[in-house]
């Protein structure tokens, strides 16, 4: 996304449009919802198929490499929901349970390279990874890594342009995907303190180290809220401003800013304004970090380890041209990758990158 400096500035007015919604409003409506036809999902099937046989590495593959002609609305619709829509899609109807992991991992990363371009999530710098318990730690304890876990998570943000999900297994009981409309959560600031929304616009030191053990610096900074020739975006995970805390030289939060950033997390958990997905497995979901915050409700895993609730997680860069106050969000980051070591041990091939790294996150 592109950085425009000139021309930031704060905005005390309510966002509107299409990004603003409520869940309870949202939930009963189909347009959240795109289901694959015939000739869509045969293209997909084909193109996945030939994509485990020539088993490119996906580090340089390209969407020209496996174009989907079939899919011409598919892609429109996804990209539409994303750029000016309701910053979300989900996508409903691949056979997952037909394919193996392998040729539904394919499938999915055809479908994110359409979308934009599949950035490091790690150390090893993998551009697929996996939402999956394989640790017994809670968010409670030290060095718990979310994605690994199976407690509730707060609403966050993620360190990319788009996040993508395909849910390969469902977990026994709960595990829901909560999604909630930043720009409802702003407007609801404005309503209730407007006084303390522009700090919002401030930037603040988030806490880099707990995120990337091997930063280079322990924090970066980045305001909560961009808004850049009438375009609102947010970043998110207040979390981990407050872990920020703990670093020396690190400046203190004053009281307002304290509130704020509480009561912005408040009202996240607030009924009516979330939306609950239930993945069935096939399920793609598609969201755009800067309008959309996501989180999980807890979750119960079946006791056999091939039946754990399971996703396949993109990070994709989008350069559509959005204009970003500069050093916004996670800018400390290059197309997903730390600017600290890159460890050996990356999976860039998609056999390896749809098994589970059982030792990650323990």
């Amino acid at each position: 996304m592109k950085e425009q400096p000139m021309t930031s500035s704060v905005s005390l007015q309510p966002v509107e449009g299409p990004s603003a919604w409520r869940g309870d409003v949202l939930v009963d409506s189909p347009e959240w919802i795109y289901h694959l036809s015939d000739a869509e999902l045969v293209e997909l099937e084909e193109v996945g198929r030939r994509f485990v046989a020539d088993d490119p590495d996906l580090r340089t593959v390209t969407a020209a490499d496996y174009p989907i002609p079939a899919c011409a609305r598919l892609n429109e619709v996804s990209a539409r929901q994303l750029d000016s829509g309701l910053g979300m899609l989900l996508v409903r109807g691949l056979r997952t349970a037909e394919y193996g992991d392998a040729l539904a991992g394919a499938i999915f990363y055809v479908l994110g390279l359409h979308l934009g371009q599949p950035i490091g999530q790690n150390q090893h710098g993998d551009l697929v990874d996996h939402v999956i318990a394989t640790s017994t730690k809670t968010m409670t304890d030290d060095g718990a890594l979310p994605s690994r876990v199976r407690d509730r998570l707060p609403f966050h943000s993620d360190s990319s342009d788009v996040v993508g999900l395909l849910c390969l297994r469902g977990a026994k009981e709960g595990g829901a995907s909560s999604i909630v409309s930043a720009s409802t959560i702003y407007n609801e600031i404005l309503r209730r303190r407007p006084e303390l929304a522009h700090l919002l616009f401030e930037p603040f030191h988030w806490d880099w180290r707990r995120q990337d053990p091997d930063s280079p610096e322990m924090t970066f900074t980045s305001p909560v809220i961009s808004y850049v020739d009438g375009v609102f975006s947010t970043y998110t995970g207040m979390a981990m401003i407050f872990s920020a805390q703990q670093y020396e030289g690190v400046p203190r939060l004053t009281d307002d800013q304290v509130e704020v950033l509480r009561l912005f997390d408040e009202i996240t958990q607030e009924p009516g304004l979330a939306l609950d997905m239930h993945f069935q497995p096939g399920d793609v979901q598609w969201l755009l970090n800067y309008t959309v915050m996501h989180s999980r409700t807890g979750f119960v895993d079946y006791p056999e380890p091939s039946r754990r609730r399971h996703l396949l997680r993109l990070w994709l860069r989008r350069d559509v041209g959005r204009p970003l106050v500069p050093k916004f969000g996670k800018h400390v980051v290059e197309l997903g990758e730390s600017k600290g070591p890159v460890h050996p041990g990356g999976r860039f091939h998609i056999a390896d990158a749809v098994r589970v790294n059982e030792d990650w996150g323990n």
